[in-house]
């Protein structure tokens, strides 16, 4: 019997993608990948999703629904996924019915805070330290080994700080363990970790196991929801070189196919702590669209295609600010007001804006991003802190 494992395929321009998930990942993934030659193929429950918009077929449907799952298989030559709740049964059976570079493995593993946690700890990489939790006793003798601040989050469901609450003090512990001790839901206690900069590194790893990195973004957030990402990040080479290789470690051991986003927490005496991971692109990686020389989508499609992966050089500081529902009036006024040429002209800032085609703008959803390039991110982060767009909170 042979010994040599089974190379994995080489998808060419021209083959059909399958997009588990129909939101603004699936529709930029779609957008790169058009523009290599791949056509797509979405399924999402939501009529004229946004990948839906940019796909050549969208299957509307619930991500639960076998049938739809299956014609998802029959339609694509490799299925990617755009966001990790993908319902197991169905990522048990796109694995035995079609090509699922990314598998399910990784799904299980991210689907849970405190698998991921173990992940994490394995690959050797550190994390806050942190503990189950099943019963308020469990959860008052934790924060006491802890000690305060500390952070209750569900082991599975939280995003945008959906699913957390910090706990200041003993008084807080009852209400913060009746609002998120739902049945069923595992919590787990983390160690707040008094950090000086938020940071996340995208690492890219191929099929045949080729790794990249791109260079790490500074994350700022408003109301738990990303804000703003900074490129470079102002952090030093050693930093830099650390956060980039603890990202290849990770990646390395979980055996990706695809992205791996690594969100981490850098303290003031120069640690880094692993936060969370998504194993898909990320909105902290948006500003490699126009800022460096290959984009995250499409060197997500290269990965999972098991292309060569392509150079991730930063071309020019960049500063990425998302656009909520409540800011798409004001950002649509000022396009319409000749804002970018007075922009660009006033300030030598270039905006390249990014709408995701969602039909309603509710508060605090993301509906866009705008990529800022300048030579001065600071020039750039004092625009947004004054501009009427982002005034809205």
């Amino acid at each position: 019997m042979s010994s040599h494992k089974k190379q994995p395929p080489c998808i060419l321009p021209g083959a059909t993608i399958g997009v588990l998930g129909g939101g603004q990942l699936g529709r930029m993934l779609a957008l790169a990948g058009r523009a290599m030659g791949y056509r797509f193929v979405t399924l999402d429950p939501t009529p004229d999703a946004p990948c839906g918009q940019a796909a050549d077929e969208q299957i509307v449907a619930t991500y639960d629904d076998q049938e739809a799952a299956r014609k998802l298989a029959e339609l694509a030559d490799v299925i990617t996924y755009e966001f990790e709740n993908v319902d197991a049964e169905v990522a048990a059976m796109l694995m035995r019915e079609s090509y699922v570079p990314q598998g399910s493995d990784l799904l299980y593993t991210t689907q849970h805070r405190l698998r991921e946690k173990r992940a994490i700890e394995a690959a050797g990489v550190q994390v806050a330290p942190y503990v189950p939790v099943a019963s308020l006793q469990e959860l008052e003798e934790a924060a006491e080994q802890l000690g305060f601040p500390c952070v209750l989050k569900t082991a599975t469901g939280g995003y945008d700080g959906k699913g957390q609450r910090v706990i200041h003090d003993s008084s807080q512990i009852t209400s913060a363990y009746e609002q998120l001790a739902h049945a069923g839901v595992q919590l787990v206690l983390e160690k707040f970790i008094p950090f000086e900069r938020e940071i996340s590194v995208i690492a890219a790893r191929s099929a045949n196991g080729e790794t990249t990195t791109f260079p790490p973004a500074e994350n700022i957030h408003r109301h738990n929801i990303l804000h703003v990402s900074i490129a470079p990040a102002r952090i030093s080479r050693e930093i830099v070189e650390e956060a980039q290789r603890m990202a290849v470690k990770i990646a390395k051991e979980l055996q990706v196919v695809g992205l791996l986003a690594v969100e981490m927490f850098l303290t003031t005496d120069g640690k880094l702590y692993v936060n969370e991971l998504a194993p898909r692109p990320h909105n902290s990686g948006h500003y490699t669209m126009e800022a460096c020389r290959t984009s995250q989508f499409e060197q997500h499609l290269r990965a999972i295609c098991n292309l060569p992966l392509a150079s991730t050089e930063l071309m020019t500081p960049v500063v990425m600010v998302n656009v909520l529902g409540e800011h798409v009036e004001p950002l649509l006024k000022w396009l319409a007001h000749d804002g970018e040429r007075e922009l660009e002209r006033q300030h030598g800032i270039t905006a390249k804006v990014h709408l995701y085609g969602k039909a309603e703008a509710k508060a605090k959803r993301k509906m866009g991003h705008v990529n800022l390039l300048t030579s001065d991110v600071e020039r750039a982060l004092t625009w947004i802190h004054q501009s009427a767009i982002w005034q809205v909170v």
